[in-house]
């Protein structure tokens, strides 16, 4: 997970990880405990760019390098940040969008008449749009230093929230489940009265995880272009299976700012789920990896099509972007090869000692993909008694056969496969950073993600909020310059459009939010349908 919080202590129940904050208590706010500052930190709100791995580039001028301040925050949420659609999403609500714009043009919501429950814990909303019942929770510095979390927070409008949000100014926004009531009635309501109803199916993916094979120096917080590919593969297999297994279609992907990637399934099947079918989905793409010690082969044969499938997809990735010294150089030297090499069955024992031999005489003869290539074909002689430098004895038992054939799959999901903090996932009152906020440690928005185009995302580009400050000010500049400036302007809409956030933004909007718009107006349009033929009302 992103550890936004990694030195803040939480006060209070708390049901969390490192970056999504879940209050399990019925406090409306949370104090957090002072973050740790040095001797010369005055305020430990503002934030530098980073001189790790996590940055690339020539030097940066003093004011470039400041990644995050509350006055950038306050420009950001004042002038970027993208309520309409934030709001248009989260509402589920067709109407907020013009139909003939193909989503260009938004309805304003703020004049919606919506109806609230009374205090005492009156009726629930009736309103077609979730949004009043949605939860959001903020973390905000009223002054520096000293952080507090408020959860059960609701917005009637789309208006309301982006008054709260400038006004507040949070460091970390997040984004929980739909209720029968307003979260914000919650001390008003009898207690138990308030429950989740509805909530996206979310996953969480951080390269934290992959610490145990990330053989490119980095660990932790610190990323580099080649283990950020590690994200880009377990994207693919995850998208590949909820849209093929599942069945779902609206499904979204977002940089979370740092260090992973974020996916939220938006389908009406999946936003219904109980607790106990998100936990089995969850369940579905989990997998457990082994460790040194433990070899034990956790796959069986035949193998199931979901992992065939996700080995199809993987393996290309680890040949290219794992074996070679470019990459993790798992087979690269000879010290990484017999690293490899032992992790093979006990019954592949004269496999390892042929090719360790072989590879050590002669270690320019074949590149890392060669190697892959003749290991793999060297254990399926072996075990099929054909052929092969090594030669398997008559006391191979079935079991030892398995093993040796799956080696090579589970040798591939053990640094490619999906690891899922699976906690994330299983519950509908689990809070998720919302998109488009921004990072407080590197001062990246959480952006949009195009899973058919990951080669192309690079986490280094991501546009900080001193970025997009600078960005505004040349687009400004350029339309005192004559008919191209003019030219420009055209067709801008929002402050957002005039900088690098224009691309992801507007992909999300056109690629993801109006086709699940769509499908929105449709259902409503068959259920007023409906309604009309059983009274007759046609």
């Amino acid at each position: 997970m992103d550890d936004n919080n990694e030195e803040h202590e939480f006060v209070g129940d708390m049901d969390m990880d490192d970056d999504e904050a879940d209050v399990a208590n019925n406090n409306t706010t949370t104090p957090i405990s002072a973050v740790k500052k040095s001797n010369n930190d005055t305020a430990s709100v503002v934030r530098h760019a980073p001189s790790t791995t996590e940055g690339r580039g020539g030097p940066k001028s003093s004011s470039e390098s400041v990644v995050f301040s509350p006055e950038l925050l306050s420009m950001y949420y004042s002038r970027l940040f993208p309520y309409d659609l934030l709001y248009s999403w989260l509402a589920y609500d067709p109407s907020s969008i013009h139909p003939t714009t193909g989503g260009k043009a938004f309805v304003t919501p703020s004049k919606q008449s919506v109806p609230s429950s009374s205090g005492g814990g009156g009726g629930a909303l009736t309103t077609t749009t979730t949004f009043p019942r949605r939860e959001f929770s903020m973390t905000i510095e009223p002054t520096p230093g000293q952080e507090v979390y408020i959860r059960y927070q609701s917005f009637a409008t789309r208006d309301d929230l982006a008054t709260a949000v400038m006004k507040r100014r949070p460091t970390k926004l997040d984004i929980g489940a739909v209720f029968n009531y307003p979260p914000k009635d919650n001390k008003s309501l009898p207690t138990g009265k308030l429950k989740t109803i509805e909530r996206e199916l979310v996953f969480d993916i951080d390269l934290t995880d992959y610490d145990v094979v990330r053989n490119c120096g980095c660990d932790g917080a610190k990323i580099c272009p080649k283990c950020w590919t590690y994200m880009g593969m377990a994207m693919e297999v995850m998208d590949s299976g909820l849209r093929s297994d599942f069945g779902f279609k609206h499904v979204a992907w977002f940089y979370s700012g740092r260090r992973g990637v974020h996916c939220w399934v938006c389908d009406d099947t999946a936003r219904k789920m109980s607790n106990e079918a998100r936990s089995a989905v969850a369940s579905y793409f989990e997998m457990n990896l082994g460790s040194e010690k433990n070899k034990m082969s956790s796959l069986s044969t035949p193998l199931h099509p979901a992992l065939a499938r996700a080995y199809d997809i993987l393996e290309p990735h680890f040949v290219n972007r794992v074996l070679p010294e470019s990459g993790h150089a798992l087979l690269a030297t000879h010290a990484s090869i017999v690293k490899v090499l032992l992790t093979l069955p006990d019954a592949a024992k004269p496999v390892m000692i042929t090719l360790e031999k072989k590879w050590r005489k002669n270690p320019g003869d074949t590149t890392p993909k060669e190697k892959w290539r003749e290991l793999k074909s060297e254990l399926s002689a072996f075990v099929s008694g054909r052929g092969g430098a090594a030669k398997a004895p008559k006391t191979l038992s079935a079991i030892e056969r398995v093993r040796i054939e799956m080696w090579p799959i589970e040798t591939v999901f053990k640094h490619t496969y999906p690891r899922l903090d699976i906690n994330v996932s299983k519950m509908q009152n689990h809070l998720l950073k919302s998109p488009f906020c921004v990072h407080p440690k590197t001062g990246r928005v959480c952006v949009p993600i195009e899973t058919s185009n990951f080669s192309t995302f690079d986490p280094f580009s991501v546009p900080t909020l001193a970025q997009l400050m600078k960005e505004l000010d040349q687009y400004k500049k350029l339309l005192f310059e004559g008919d191209e400036g003019k030219e420009k302007d055209e067709g801008i809409v929002h402050d957002w459009q005039k900088t690098s956030l224009r691309g992801p933004f507007e992909y999300f909007q056109k690629k993801f939010l109006v086709p699940l718009l769509n499908e929105e107006r449709k259902v409503l349009k068959d259920e007023r349908e409906r309604r009309a033929a059983l009274v007759g009302d046609f």
